[in-house]
């Protein structure tokens, strides 16, 4: 999408003497815009950085490891959790020590706290603040929305889809006197619809941070968050498929690359939240918010 003239942006609530000048994003959705300020400068305006430095729910951004007032640092850090719990599950060592029932257990516990992180992640998106920076109009905290021309709000609803199937697979995974025509539908369905669902928002997630299917932005924290959560996503695609129980065999299609791809996916998972910390706080990104004349 690229116009000239009466632009559209979904998640902004322009006041009546702004105006947008151009918007950007991949097919349907919005993702970057130019907005002239009233006092005659050009604004630019980006939707990741919108909802990461400009939230009703972020406390203080000088703060980088340890903001517990910010919903952005709980999302980071409950996602971070999540991920430590499904990559230590997949240690042989951890396994031997702690036996079958408990490294499931991890496993049910790590779903929780991805689960808790999305939900995190649905309430940040959906305060992002519907008003550029520089507007003074007060707004309230939201709770519930319904904006599916969101592409965040898209990604972020789908994602929280994803790990309550996660929640669901793990929680079966428990028990061990199953058939398995019962572990097929009660396991491995939901774990490999949980990982579609994370294939789809890690995807749009790449398609919001990049402005489109292809781009390469090394320097841009955003887009490396953006590469590994997509990384992560296809791991866990991979380690879904290879567990899939044959009826004649009564074993998952391929063992190490279940193990593997979870292990892979959950440290890509792991990383990419480590480093939703320091994007709060970049200078980089918070410079872009400010109010910037554009040649």
């Amino acid at each position: 999408m690229d116009q000239d003239s009466k632009c559209y942006i979904p998640s902004l609530d322009l006041p009546d003497d702004w105006s947008c000048l151009k918007t950007v994003g991949p097919g349907p959705f919005v993702t970057k815009a130019i907005m002239n300020h009233p006092k005659g400068s050009r604004v630019q305006w980006n939707s990741r950085d919108q909802r990461k430095h400009h939230n009703l729910l972020e406390g203080n951004p000088t703060s980088t490891w340890y903001s517990p007032n910010s919903i952005g640092w709980w999302v980071g850090i409950l996602f971070a959790i999540g991920a430590s719990c499904f990559a230590l599950g997949t240690i042989p060592m951890y396994l031997k020590q702690v036996g079958i029932h408990n490294d499931g257990l991890t496993f049910f516990i790590g779903s929780i706290f991805f689960t808790s992180a999305s939900l995190s992640q649905y309430i940040e998106t959906i305060n992002a603040r519907q008003t550029p920076i520089g507007s003074l109009i007060k707004e309230k905290i939201r709770f519930i929305t319904w904006e599916p021309r969101r592409i965040d709000w898209l990604a972020s609803v789908v994602q929280l889809i994803g790990t309550v199937l996660f929640n669901i697979s793990t929680f079966y995974a428990l028990n061990f006197a199953m058939t398995t025509q019962e572990i097929n539908h009660l396991v491995w369905g939901p774990d490999a619809f949980g990982s579609i669902c994370f294939l789809i928002a890690s995807g749009l997630v790449w398609l919001e941070v990049g402005h489109s299917l292809l781009s390469w932005q090394i320097g841009n924290i955003s887009w490396r968050i953006a590469l590994l959560n997509l990384v992560g996503s296809i791991a866990f695609g991979v380690s879904a498929v290879s567990a899939f129980m044959p009826p004649m065999t009564g074993h998952p299609l391929n063992i190490v690359l279940v193990n593997f791809g979870t292990f892979v996916g959950a440290v890509c998972f792991f990383l990419g939240a480590i480093l939703l910390l320091p994007e709060r706080t970049s200078p980089d990104v918070i410079l872009k918010n400010s109010d910037t004349v554009l040649g």
